[in-house]
Order: C-alpha cells, then structure tokens, then sequence
C-alpha cells in the first residue's frame, strides 16, 4: 500500500541551504548515493537529481522534503523562522542530519522556529524504523563522534511528524561512497537503509 501510494507521483529530496558559516553542502556524494539507492530497492519513482533550495527562495514550497547537515553554526533570520514555521506547519518535512558540530546551534535555531516544542526521542518501535527496512534497536550508529548512542529527535504538530533530527548517528556519512570514510559495506547500507525509510515515512504518513 505503501508504495502504490508513492507510484503516482516522482518525489525529490532537497538539500537545504542555510546560512551561519556551517557547510551546508558537506558529504556531496550522500544524496546522489542515497537516490540511487531508493531507486534501486524499492519501486519508488525518484527524481535523480539532488535539489538545493533556500527558506526564502520563492519556490520553496515545490520542495516538501528537506534535508540539511553540517559541522558548524546554523543560522536562521528572522524572516526564514517565520517561513520555515509555516512550511513545516502546512506540511513539509525537515530531516535534520548533525554531520558532528551543528547540534548547539541547530537546535538554538529550531527553538526559534517552534519556542513551544520539545525534541521528542523516538522508541525503537516507531513506524519510521519499520516502514520499509526493519530497524529493532532504532537509529543506526554510523561514526562514534562523542560515543553517545544514536538518537531519532522529533517534532510534532497536530500529531504529524514535522521534523526529525538524527543526532549521534551521521547518516549522511554512510551514505557517501563508500572509500571517502571507509566505514564499511555494512554501515553503508544501514545507514541508506534508514535513509530510506525515513523518506518512505515522510511521504506516508
């Protein structure tokens, strides 16, 4: 059911441009690898191309899935807090993905965005660890950084996930190919397994 649902229609995966000095950019080849994958393994019709957008940009509504990481300070204006509120609120989705250097700041900026929400840790039995590939002890942990577990973050409203924020995991690392941090075929997979099913779940649910 899942899939039939997404048939219809070619869905893409954004890549946020932000602002603060953080690279915004970082881990190129992660979303090419990670569409790729998608493609692949399941029947999902995908848009190849890995879009780049930025909150004020006039067609940011044209790109519902956003994805953003990096390893500095975040930074959002005043009039991108605003935006990005609304886009979330009327039904757009952010994966936030901290490539080990943007967690102060990000949740600084996202506090900003939603001062009344608080980052919920999603259980291991969450539908996002089971939508397509079955996840039983949750996040995947791709790079050590600081030896903490992986955590899934998110944040709600009206009861729909709006954003999800993969701390202590570094998804896109593994996502990238596979010689540029040498983690390994297993957690390459993983890592764009998880990828996967956090797309299928944004578009699902």
């Amino acid at each position: 059911m899942i899939l039939s649902n997404l048939q219809a229609q070619d869905l893409h995966i954004t890549r946020l441009h932000y602002d603060g000095g953080s690279d915004w950019y970082a881990n190129p080849s992660s979303l090419p690898n990670l569409i790729s994958f998608i493609s692949r393994e399941t029947n999902i019709r995908i848009d190849p191309q890995e879009y780049r957008v930025k909150i004020t940009d006039t067609d940011l509504y044209n790109h519902s899935y956003l994805y953003m990481t990096g390893h500095g300070n975040v930074r959002f204006s005043n009039e991108e807090v605003h935006k990005l509120r609304d886009f979330l609120t009327s039904g757009g989705f952010l994966h936030a993905d901290d490539n080990y250097g943007m967690d102060e700041s990000f949740r600084r900026e996202m506090k900003k965005v939603f001062p009344k929400k608080e980052w919920v840790e999603l259980p291991f039995d969450h539908p996002i660890f089971r939508s397509f590939f079955t996840f039983t002890k949750g996040l995947p942990k791709i790079h050590e950084h600081d030896s903490k577990p992986p955590q899934a973050l998110a944040l709600f409203h009206h009861g729909r996930l709006i954003a999800l924020y993969t701390y202590e995991s570094d998804l896109g690392d593994g996502w990238e190919d596979l010689e540029v941090h040498k983690d390994g075929e297993k957690k390459h997979r993983e890592s764009l397994e998880m990828g996967t099913n956090i797309l299928i779940y944004a578009f699902t649910n």
